[in-house]
């Protein structure tokens, strides 16, 4: 049946719209909407299009969040060489380089740290992107790709494009990466380039999506307009259409104004949101650019000024512990202070136990410390031992409340398990209030911050005491705002007990796990007082998990958390599920390839909906492995095991469904 004009028309002005926004946000660093607007016009799109799977394309809004985790990436020739830059390490090498080029424009860029690739289009569509690679193979990135909101899926030329630019990531989001893998157990990354890498290779698109990259192109390689005659304008062309090209370039007619360029921005580049490691110098004129050639390895008429590595030594005096949001201890080296780019050092951070054991560094010793852009210093090495050195000792209990910690053996951090220890009480009060939590829509960073700093909120229990006086002698809360919060506050105590366990902020407990522990234990109290054994008796609940949600009961002050909750009113019960056998009971599915019918989420719903069970490797347990297009090794391990395969065909029949 066709689709009537009137969908189609509303789907592609959705998609125009969304574009739009995309735009504006990504690239512009100007929303026009809030972020509850776009979701609201993406889930339109979305709906629309499931309904109509014809009308799908590949450069809809909606094909950013990625697809199925692949087995490895496709090795792709460049159309040309994707050339290194030569460095000029110092201003005496930068001046060689330029008065080797003599009198002529030359543009001059920011030197962004992160990852090249090549971005192609076709007809106007996002069709392919490659990393650098060695210069002359890269690797097929283009899911991975999809995921960069800056990166633009269509765009007005419909000729062929080949773009080159730079894959990267933003301080605050590296900070909050970082901040999640040690809430996680896993080891930091050690600068935003590294993160960015890692992402962009990722063989899940979904990791790619929550690295949350930028792009920035620096080079039309192809296509577009066949009069222009300077780089200068391939870049403002790439602004033209709609690529993300930094503002922050100048043309410059002399090497003075070159290096002028180069030192106003070593002292600006704390200022800017991402790290840069230098300056890109390019000669302007494309015809210039043909006389001057290219070696090997890199251009004749570009260099790398790269930036003076910003290190210093001094003495470590003392290492003290801070707690962080998230619960987890940082030990931080006092050091005397010493200046290092522009800015007097008295503090570095030596992230865990495990890296001050690697660097060896005892309180005494003499260090060489180094900014990165992080929010503080860090440790590179002991560059002299100390006279009178001491050893460092991660302390027993948290030094900020005096709770329990804990440090799992596969894990670097050591973290403070009191959900309400005054150091990460703002992020437990924020994520109990979250949307996906307890819902109580008007409780962000501005009032929570208010409410710690002011003493109204000392627990998370403590939401539950405000007043309407209270609320309303705070910044920027008249009296209908302060009620629609107290409002929303007595609400969340309907919620289930699910979404209570999840708002303790339990760590490896999220939704799905706190569903299955309430439909399995039934209540608060038989939850917080069960063994580990008991607890590895719910769905998906293993040993590690168990672990940690006994490390959080057995915490006094996590305890009393919850009494004040249970006296608040919230819901403590929960209606056990009685495990009723379905067709599919005592069945393990593995789903491999992509299914045309549904997502593979929707696929594990259906099977868990009958009884089965999902796994994500292939075993001799194994009941069935359901196999769609492009499947993957998962599918040559069945085969090798000789666990039987079904096709989608076979799979619907089997769910009692007709393709």
């Amino acid at each position: 049946m066709a689709v009537p004009e009137k969908i189609r028309k509303q789907v592609e002005k959705l998609r125009e719209e969304l574009r739009r926004h995309e735009h504006l946000y990504y690239v512009l660093d100007q929303p026009s909407i809030t972020d509850a607007e776009y979701d609201a016009l993406m889930r339109q799109l979305s709906d629309l299009e499931k309904a109509h799977p014809e009308l799908l394309t590949p450069e809809s809004p909606t094909q950013r969040v990625g697809g199925a985790p692949r087995e490895g990436f496709v090795k792709v020739p460049h159309s040309t060489q994707m050339l290194s830059l030569d460095n000029a390490l110092n201003e005496e090498e930068l001046r060689e380089f330029l008065d080797r080029i003599g009198d002529t424009t030359y543009v001059t860029e920011l030197k962004l740290d992160g990852l090249s690739m090549a971005a192609h289009y076709q007809d106007g569509r996002f069709a392919q992107a490659v990393t650098r690679g060695d210069g002359l193979i890269g690797e097929d990135v283009t899911a991975n790709a999809r995921t960069i909101r800056s990166l633009p899926l269509s765009i007005p030329d419909k000729g062929a494009i080949e773009v080159r630019g730079e894959s990267m990531m933003n301080r605050r989001g590296f900070e909050r990466l970082n901040l999640e893998r040690e809430e996680q157990g896993l080891p930091r990354f050690a600068n935003p380039r590294n993160a960015a890498a890692g992402g962009l290779r990722a063989l899940d698109p979904a990791v790619t999506a929550a690295r949350r990259l930028d792009f920035y192109a620096y080079h039309l390689v192809s296509g577009g307009k066949k009069n222009r005659e300077t780089h200068w304008e391939s870049l403002e062309e790439l602004d033209e259409l709609g690529f993300k090209v930094n503002p922050n370039r100048r043309r410059c007619k002399s090497a003075d104004e070159v290096l002028a360029f180069c030192s106003e921005w070593e002292s600006k580049r704390e200022t800017l949101p991402y790290e840069i490691d230098g300056v890109v110098v390019k000669v302007d004129s494309f015809a210039r650019q043909q006389q001057l050639g290219w070696t090997s390895k890199a251009p004749r008429w570009a260099i790398a000024y790269k930036y003076a590595a910003r290190q210093a030594s001094t003495v470590v005096e003392n290492i003290e512990v801070q707690v962080g949001r998230t619960g987890a201890l940082t030990p931080v080296a006092h050091l005397q202070p010493v200046p290092v780019g522009g800015v007097t050092v008295s503090r570095a951070t030596l992230h865990n136990e495990d890296e001050i054991a690697r660097l060896g560094v005892h309180i005494g010793d003499e260090v060489l410390i180094e900014r990165s852009g992080d929010v503080i210093p860090k440790v590179v090495r002991v560059t002299k031992e100390g006279k009178t050195r001491r050893a460092f000792r991660m302390p027993k209990h948290c030094p900020v409340c005096g709770g329990n910690i804990v440090r799992e053996e596969d894990e670097a951090a050591s973290r403070c398990v009191n959900a309400n220890c005054p150091a990460r009480l703002k992020e437990s009060i924020l994520h109990f209030a979250g949307r996906p939590v307890m819902n109580i829509d008007g409780m962000g960073d501005a009032l929570v911050d208010q409410l710690v700093d002011r003493g109204l909120a000392k627990s998370v229990s403590d939401i539950y005491n405000l007043t309407l006086d209270q609320l309303m002698e705070l910044e920027r809360m008249g009296k209908k705002s302060a009620q629609n919060v107290l409002d929303n506050i007595e609400r969340s105590k309907k919620n289930p007990l699910p979404r209570v366990l999840v708002g303790l902020g339990i760590r490896f407990v999220g939704v799905r796990t706190a569903v299955l522990l309430a439909e399995a234990l039934g209540s608060m109290d038989a939850i917080a007082n069960a063994d580990i054994e008991t607890l590895q008796q719910a769905e998906e609940v293993g040993p590690k998990v168990a672990e940690s949600i006994r490390e959080f009961f057995d915490e006094p002050h996590n305890r009393e958390l919850v009494e004040r909750l249970r006296a608040a009113g919230l819901k403590f019960d929960h209606p056990k599920k009685l495990k009723q056998a379905g067709p599919f009971d005592k069945l393990t599915f593995v789903l491999t390839g992509t299914l045309s019918s549904m997502t593979r989420e929707q696929a594990a719903e259906k099977i868990e909906t009958l009884g089965g069970k999902v796994s994500g490797s292939v075993s001799k347990k194994t009941s069935f492995v359901v196999a769609g297009a492009e499947a993957g090794s998962k599918l040559d391990k069945a085969q090798n095991l000789g666990v039987p395969v079904l096709s989608e065909e076979h799979f619907l029949e089997k769910l009692g469904e007709k393709k």
